[in-house]
């Protein structure tokens, strides 16, 4: 299985999915990023400069996607913060879209508005979801959209799957138990953004713990998938 994770920030494939993303490395399967932001925005330290930030984050990415076992990451480089679904960023996708061919691209879920009722989704995460939904259909499949893109060597593709992260309605629940530890690993990475560490970590396994019916404890992840 090929698998395509395209996001918005450095960092939200580790929250998002780290534990299903080393999963699927484990399991053998081609696991690549598309990060569509530079992140450029995600500090307030008043002599930090936005190419500076940008520096810092693709090497802490490039870090962590190495702890889950991924080696291809790709930076479109858009502005953090200020990413909407445009016919630029649509193109971008779809040329990504094309060149891994994936089955399986995972994303966030461009409907979740906010999680609980204290949190609200941070914009970047739903127009990315929006964006790549609109790249694969119906562009990505379609050789008349984009043009430009067969004359570059792009072949249409239209992946199987989606994998919504950060659901409102998850129908799936991958079960992250073995990749924990790996997950909070690769999230430690990211030491631009982590300042408490030990409590973050606390805050992953509670938020991701599940009890079967039966009584068993578990971690898992949830999505929303859907079927192409």
């Amino acid at each position: 299985m090929n698998v395509l994770v395209i996001i918005a920030h450095p960092d939200d494939p580790e929250f998002f999915a780290g534990g299903t993303i080393a999963r699927w490395r484990h399991e053998g399967h081609d696991v690549r990023y598309v990060v569509v932001t530079g992140g450029d925005k995600g500090s307030d330290q008043p002599d930090m400069t936005p190419a500076q930030l940008v520096a810092i984050r693709r090497d802490e990415q490039r870090h962590a996607a190495a702890v889950l076992g991924v080696r291809d990451v790709t930076f479109l480089g858009h502005v953090d913060g200020e990413l909407l679904n445009t016919q630029g960023v649509r193109r971008d996708l779809v040329r990504e879209i094309r060149r891994a061919r994936p089955d399986v691209v995972l994303t966030t879920d461009p409907q979740t508005l906010h999680y609980g009722a204290t949190r609200v989704n941070h914009t970047d995460h739903r127009a990315v979801g929006l964006a790549v939904c609109d790249a694969i259909f119906p562009a990505a499949g379609n050789r008349m959209y984009f043009p430009e893109l067969l004359a570059e060597g792009f072949e249409p593709h239209t992946p199987k799957e989606i994998y919504f992260a950060g659901p409102a309605c998850p129908n799936t629940l991958v079960d992250v138990t073995d990749f924990i530890q790996t997950k909070i690993a690769a999230i430690r990475m990211h030491a631009s953004q982590v300042k408490a560490p030990d409590e973050l970590e606390s805050r992953i396994r509670q938020g991701l713990l599940r009890l079967t019916a039966d009584g068993r404890i578990f971690f898992a992840e949830a999505f929303r998938r859907i079927w192409l």
